[in-house]
């Protein structure tokens, strides 16, 4: 996969988003892609400025204007009133606009560009139309069966509900959305990844058991389970999601299929802090967001972990 543009939306402005960018520039001097940043400038130069921090950008208007020894720039204009200020609805133009000059640029690219987005808060932009950015690019693309997959190259989680509330989890749950996600994740291994991929499925009740009549792991893991045996994939369970997590199953199996996010996003978290990051399966493109939200309490701190945004770039650098 020739990947020549990486797309980085600076996403909420008033997040630590700009000071982990700072640190990732200040400490990597040699570009192997051309990198294009899709924001405000004056906001961005000024956030960095205060956090000590100097980028020298390129100007551009188009993608064929990139220089893969600098940091491409393409300016959101927008008027912000203060450098650093709490999260508001008041950013939701820009943030789409970032969103939209980015997909508009991305369709001609022939695939070999990756997005990278930067944190967006869902209460305030995202409101309750989406679910989080996985179902909003999906809407914004005409895409469908998007799947969110936590990826680390040791070990990765991919839940079958993202962010749903958890009393309707149950009702999301289903044999077909079990296969098909599953299909697309080993497609996605093979064919981007070139990774032989060794899955395993967890439960949803505690144990695999319930005292309900019906159960979840008989009517529908299991048999999605056996079909795709019959199908030839590498795939085992239901497991205890309890007692899966140990090293002796996380050294065997490659990718964890959990029914719901904090099922799988609290291991896989904990086992990695920040050396993991969040893609998107089954958009037109490949998307990447690192794993951090906006953290509003460590902005102008210059405090803030860039581990995830290195995983990422490392990821794509990786593709070729």
């Amino acid at each position: 996969m020739n990947i020549e543009y990486i797309i980085i939306i600076l996403g909420e402005p008033n997040s630590t988003f700009s000071e982990i960018l700072g640190k990732y520039f200040k400490n990597v001097k040699k570009l192997k892609r051309k990198i294009v940043i899709v924001g405000n400038k004056n906001l961005f130069e000024k956030q960095l400025k205060k956090l000590h921090y100097t980028i020298n950008f390129k100007i551009i208007n188009k993608l064929k204007q990139a220089e893969k020894s600098k940091v491409n720039l393409i300016n959101i204009n927008y008027k912000f009133n203060k450098v650093f200020s709490n999260i508001s609805n008041k950013s939701n133009k820009y943030i789409e606009d970032c969103f939209n000059t980015s997909l508009k640029i991305i369709k001609g690219c022939n695939n070999n560009v990756v997005l990278i987005n930067g944190p967006i808060s869902k209460k305030t932009f995202l409101k309750k139309k989406y679910l989080g950015v996985t179902e909003y690019l999906s809407k914004k693309t005409s895409s469908k069966d998007e799947i969110m997959l936590i990826y680390n190259k040791k070990f990765s989680v991919s839940p079958i509900t993202t962010h749903v509330p958890v009393k309707y989890i149950t009702k999301k749950i289903t044999k077909d959305k079990i296969i098909k996600n599953v299909i697309k994740l080993n497609e996605f291994y093979h064919q981007i990844l070139r990774e032989k991929v060794n899955f395993a499925v967890l439960g949803l009740n505690p144990h695999c058991e319930t005292t309900d009549k019906y159960s979840e792991e008989e009517k529908i893991i299991i048999p999605a389970i056996k079909t795709l045996k019959k199908r030839g994939l590498n795939i085992d369970g239901p497991f205890s999601a309890d007692t899966f997590f140990l090293k002796k199953n996380i050294t065997k199996y490659n990718l964890v299929i959990g029914m719901y996010h904090d099922q799988v996003l609290v291991p896989i978290k904990t086992l990695f802090n920040f050396n993991a990051i969040n893609i998107t399966v089954g958009l037109p493109f490949i998307r990447i967001s690192p794993d951090h939200g906006p953290n509003t309490q460590m902005i102008g701190k210059n405090k803030s972990d860039p581990s995830s945004f290195y995983y990422a770039m490392k990821f794509v650098d990786s593709l070729n």
